[in-house]
């Protein structure tokens, strides 16, 4: 059985504030709310389409250093936005994806950007980030919990951070 709620947690660990989507995936998946899976990566691919099949809801997660602190959500429908190649794609083209391979309408969807100050290779996570990490968690939290089927339990804001998530 298919989970109803996909969370695609988008960033790379090894770059700063490039680690806020992954370190929110880790805090999803510890609390392992029900109907609730993760798909952890560094960047969305066309494959990433594939796992939008028997979605009720998708909640993209990325980090974003020009939005408003600490953090954004807005809804997101499918776009033809395809660049030159098919590495790094946006969440509207992943949801453009699916509708051109299946010929279907893709689950509602939600963009969850936060805000990040510092992107260099090899630098934690800066104290802004942090803060703005656990502004958005009980938005997140709240966004899986109310998606999730009636007899899920919801996730409770824990500030701890870890946990497996799971990649494709």
């Amino acid at each position: 059985m298919v989970a109803p709620v996909v969370v695609f947690a988008i960033g790379n660990p090894s770059r700063g504030d490039d680690a806020l989507g992954p370190e929110l995936a880790a805090r999803i998946a510890a609390a392992a709310p029900a109907g609730v899976e993760v798909v952890a990566d560094f960047q969305l691919q066309i494959e990433h389409a594939l796992d939008l099949e028997g979605r009720a809801l998708a909640v993209f997660v990325d980090a974003g250093a020009g939005g408003a602190a600490p953090y954004e959500l807005s809804d997101v429908g499918p776009a033809e936005d395809f660049r030159h190649t098919t590495h790094a794609l946006s969440p509207a083209a992943v949801l453009a994806t699916f509708v051109r391979c299946t010929g279907r309408r893709p689950p509602a969807a939600r963009v969850l950007v936060v805000r990040g100050e510092s992107f260099e290779l090899g630098a934690p996570l800066s104290a802004a980030a942090a803060r703005n990490l656990e502004a958005a968690w009980p938005c997140l939290s709240e966004l899986c919990g109310a998606a999730a089927p009636p007899h899920a339990v919801p996730a409770a804001s824990s500030g701890r951070s870890g946990g497996g998530t799971t990649s494709s």
